[in-house]
């Protein structure tokens, strides 16, 4: 055939009839990845016209989902059913989502579609032939398997009939509670339910009350709220708590000829001045050869707490205390924390230890990790310490004062190495025997808290290194590491492009150590200086999240190629896993199953970001319950954050952080500028960036939302200089 006929016949080829051919040519081989190219050839489509018509169709069928795009030209058929099961995820807006349990893409499910599911119920769903330009959507077919799903709000209850007025985001409505389901909730009482059913043609789910938490507005019935709101729990089982006072309080003669006995060293707590569990001490003395002898000593929690018990199984499903602005909620019975297995003054107590001899360089010369009985002398709160290392005057100052001396020594190596050194001031509130904030201070890590930190991260990276620093002829066992991977060059790069406007530059490719070296550089050049904590808190956003994980890849932040949790047995349950584990390789113990004990890191890195989040929702309601004494005040605030539906502001005076939504910003319509962390004004420019200061007044606090508004005062800045972006 000439050139010439070819053409001709290729402009024959209609869409409809390429379609066509398409469809065939990619249903009777489902499993196999094509180019563009190989297409082309394969349809003997030899014309530029044809072969831009092709590529057309491809990415039109692309779009519908008939297929996959593997690369920027390569395609493969999509073998995802019309029926798939997964997971339902409820949003209050309606944009609920449907994830795929093979791990395909989100899928969206209006309201008028979800079939009344709720927010992680198993469901089985139609897949819509997908719209040009239109994100995939389905329908709820069959809800297979309900959430364990439970509300909390406020009790509103009629003559005849009663609602539960709902705050959790992921449920618009309210649900409905007949009266026999009240369980002896009045009108106004702060409640959880439980929802029994959502009839298809009912606007309101129907649901009981499963437990009453006390009158909206009461602190315990607000703060058991808020842990009840994730899940968590606001009482400790009776069943586990008997359990533990069943413990032997008797320290056998095996159990201290087994161990070291380091009761005649010196040995002292450091630690919060309102702190109970007393989890690590620190012995010091100095050896003939001229060397210090350190012993990191961690209470043997897991000689008491033994795996599958019923205190066990408790401390698993907690996985770490909870600690609210006016409460701890702890991993295990207060018995075993605040008593048993706390380090208290003058008890004898058993533990695990890393016992360090180091020379004045504070270079560890050799160590030993092994089972020991102390009996601390002293226990010390921060501030104590730090007046010791100020003044050089007070108890066992000698010891404090060489410690404190080789901690700054093992500080400034890390740093040197390339760890990232954030030093964030803390806000805490003062609380009345209410629990009512009645005063604002901030909490600063000092030399005192600097001394215990750097002993803490040297156990645990020495730890870690003794079970991950394998010999060459073999595998390393399985251990749970804490891991922190390196930012995203791209975050990098926005984070350089943000700090260039303040005169500052951080290198954004490289080594790790490079980067977190320049990391380092700005912390220093900018501590002190009137942008510091804006920076601090925007570099920190850079940052990923450290986990835990039995795949190591170190520590970024701390530079460390190995690092676990060991420290802290009575508050996280990783370091009881570490100690198990410990315990049973320092025996001769084989390797665990690494699937087994991924499952456990998971769980423990989901416990450990939601009991965060309570955390923080608990300063989030006392700022606004502190605030709601103070509307119509005004504040000199800076920008904390920008977002296209307004501003945040954080008050200089308190480091409360309110809104400025952006509808009260009347003198222009402004459009929200991502890249540089501002608001732009269509008409005048004007702009609202991140760290620009302000005036504001406190105009609503809403105890419910646990949320601040804040109206600028006259619509403009402060006189304080800002930069132009």
């Amino acid at each position: 055939m000439s050139k010439s006929k070819e053409k001709k016949a290729g402009k024959r080829l209609t869409k409809h009839v390429l379609v066509d051919k398409l469809n065939g040519f990619f249903s009777l081989r489902p499993d196999e990845v094509f180019s563009l190219k190989a297409i082309s050839a394969a349809l003997h489509l030899t014309t530029h016209p044809l072969k831009r018509m092709c590529f057309d169709i491809l990415e039109e069928m692309v779009s519908d989902a008939f297929l996959k795009k593997i690369s920027s030209n390569e395609y493969q058929l999509n073998t995802q059913g019309a029926v798939m099961t997964g997971i339902f995820q409820r949003k209050s807006n309606g944009k609920n989502v449907f994830i795929p349990e093979d791990g395909g893409e989100p899928i969206m499910i209006a309201e008028r579609n979800s079939a009344h599911a709720l927010n992680n119920d198993k469901v089985k769903i139609g897949f819509f032939a997908r719209r040009r330009n239109r994100t995939p959507e389905g329908e709820v077919i069959e809800i297979l398997q309900r959430a364990d799903a439970t509300f909390v709000g406020t009790l509103k209850i009629d003559k005849y009939y009663a609602f539960l007025l709902t705050e959790n985001r992921t449920l618009a409505n309210d649900i409905f509670i007949p009266k026999g389901k009240l369980k002896g909730g009045q009108n106004g009482d702060k409640a959880i339910a439980k929802i029994i059913d959502w009839p298809e043609d009912a606007k309101n789910p129907i649901g009981q009350i499963i437990d009453v938490l006390g009158k909206t507005g009461e602190n315990n019935a607000e703060m058991h709220a808020i842990l009840a709101e994730y899940g968590l729990p606001y009482v400790y089982p009776a069943a586990v708590e008997k359990a533990a006072e069943k413990l032997t309080r008797e320290i056998t003669q095996q159990d201290i000829t087994e161990r070291e006995d380091f009761r005649n060293v010196t040995t002292f707590t450091i630690d919060p001045k309102d702190a109970k569990d007393f989890d690590d001490a620190l012995s010091i003395r100095k050896l003939a050869s001229g060397s210090w002898e350190v012993g990191v000593h961690i209470a043997d929690v897991t000689h008491y707490v033994k795996e599958s018990t019923i205190i066990d199984k408790e401390a698993y499903k907690r996985a770490t205390s909870v600690y609210l602005v006016d409460r701890t909620v702890p991993m295990l019975p207060e018995s075993l924390c605040n008593v048993l297995c706390s380090l208290r003054p003058n008890e004898e107590k058993l533990t695990f230890s890393v016992i360090f001899v180091m020379n004045d360089k504070a270079e560890v010369l050799h160590h030993r990790i092994v089972h020991t009985i102390i009996k601390s002398d002293r226990r010390f709160c921060y501030e104590e310490a730090q007046e010791i290392i100020e003044t050089g005057k007070g108890d066992y100052a000698e010891e404090i004062l060489e410690l404190n001396k080789l901690a700054r020594i093992l500080r400034k190596n890390r740093m040197v190495n390339g760890a990232i050194d954030f030093q964030r001031i803390e806000m805490k509130f003062d609380i009345d025997e209410k629990g009512k904030p009645i005063g604002v201070y901030f909490k600063e890590s000092k030399e005192a808290n600097q001394l215990i930190e750097e002993f803490m991260l040297l156990a645990n990276r020495t730890v870690a290194e003794s079970v991950g620093k394998a010999s060459h002829a073999k595998k390393a066992k399985v251990f749970p590491y804490r891991i922190h991977d390196v930012p995203e060059m791209s975050k990098l790069e926005d984070l350089n492009t943000f700090i260039n406007k303040f005169g500052y530059k951080i290198r954004t490719s490289g080594s790790k150590g490079e980067v977190a070296k320049s990391l380092n550089r700005l912390m220093s050049d900018v501590r002190n200086k009137k942008e510091q904590e804006l920076i601090e808190t925007v570099t920190l956003r850079t940052m990923q999240k450290a986990h835990y994980s039995v795949h190591n890849i170190g520590h970024y932040g701390l530079a460390f190629d190995f690092y676990t949790h060991f420290t802290s047995p009575i508050r996280r349950y990783p370091d009881m896993m570490v100690h198990r584990l410990l315990t049973r390789y320092l025996g001769g113990g084989r390797t665990v199953s690494a699937d087994k004990y991924e499952e456990f890191c998971e769980h423990c890195s989901d416990m450990e970001q939601i009991a965060a989040n309570a955390e923080r929702d608990s300063i989030k309601y006392k700022m606004v319950e502190y605030m709601s004494e103070r509307i119509g005040q005004v504040y000199d605030g800076t920008i904390s954050g920008v977002t296209e539906w307004g501003i945040y502001v954080e008050i200089d005076e308190n480091k409360c952080e309110g809104m400025v939504p952006v509808h009260c910003l009347s003198d222009d319509y402004y459009v929200f500028d991502d890249k540089n962390y501002c608001l732009v004004g269509r008409r005048h420019k004007n702009k609202y960036s991140l760290g620009d200061a302000v005036k504001i007044k406190v105009v609503r606090a809403d105890l419910v939302k646990k949320q601040l508004d804040f109206d600028l005062v006259n619509d403009e800045k402060s006189l304080m200089p800002t930069v132009a972006l």
